[in-house]
């Protein structure tokens, strides 16, 4: 694990205003930034997967031609926004609910909330490097995928703000949930056990036409998700403001029970 840096409290006092919350963010940007690029086994699971994935997609879907159980798409057209979906997921909720976890159990927070660092530019700057990761994600998928005949996204505006939103809604959950979390090694199963079911249920796999199991997952986080992602892509697609707004609501709500339950010391055992 890497240690916190000190470099907040080496920035003086001026660090209370603007300009030196503008620096503290952009050092605190650039440290979540190092210690992820630092850490092989966090970058090869973060992108290869999605990279591999989206290669197999494609030896399987690659020639298809277009289908009504793809809702009119071919088989990549679908699995391309989806995947692209799912790594977002994984690199904000996922990745960020076990880093948190894992460094309050070592004492990193609580060594962290003793320097002049303000809580939001922690955070802040946790979002920020979660989009980065989750762009670089973005690329490759889709650099995959025109390999395989897809076209490029159609509605880049929608496209840009379905990941902002994305990342910061599944970002707030991501931190809520580690504020539930006892100890760093229950985190792993306790998001999988969240993330798989939702996953499954959303169409990330297979599409899911209709039923009660559809209309559920429409009210959660992550079928909206895909279906903004999916809007971006296609020609008659463009915002689906629907979807963002149901996604939104469930960042706000990801942050509110982050910000009543979020400890900084780790918990009693």
């Amino acid at each position: 694990m890497t240690t916190v840096s000190p470099a907040p409290a080496a920035l003086g006092h001026d660090d209370s205003r603007g300009g030196g919350h503008v620096r503290l963010l952009a050092h605190q940007i650039r440290y979540e930034q190092l210690s992820f690029w630092r850490n092989p086994q966090a970058v090869a699971f973060t992108f290869l997967l999605p990279v591999v994935i989206v290669t197999i997609f494609g030896a399987v879907f690659g020639g298809d031609e277009k289908q009504p159980f793809f809702f009119g798409l071919t088989g990549m057209e679908y699995y391309t926004p989806m995947i692209v979906a799912v790594s977002v997921l994984g690199a904000c909720y996922g990745q960020l609910a076990i880093v948190l976890s894992t460094r309050r159990q070592t004492g990193m927070l609580k060594r962290l909330r003793a320097t002049p660092l303000p809580a939001w530019v922690y955070f802040v700057g946790l979002l920020t490097h979660c989009v980065l990761v989750s762009v670089v994600d973005v690329t490759l998928v889709i650099g995959v995928g025109t390999f395989y005949g897809v076209s490029l996204p159609a509605h880049w505006a929608a496209l840009g703000l379905t990941l902002v939103l994305g990342a910061a809604s599944f970002c707030a959950l991501g931190a809520g949930v580690a504020s539930m979390v006892r100890s760093a090694e229950a985190a792993p199963a306790l998001v999988q056990f969240i993330q798989f079911p939702l996953v499954f249920i959303s169409g990330s796999y297979f599409p899911i036409h209709a039923g009660a199991l559809n209309t559920i997952a429409g009210l959660l986080p992550v079928k909206p998700f895909n279906e903004a992602m999916l809007g971006a892509f296609a020609p008659t697609g463009g915002y689906q403001w629907k979807e963002l707004g149901i996604l939104a609501v469930w960042g706000v709500l990801g942050a509110v029970v982050a910000v009543r339950r979020f400890r900084w010391d780790p918990r009693p055992e």
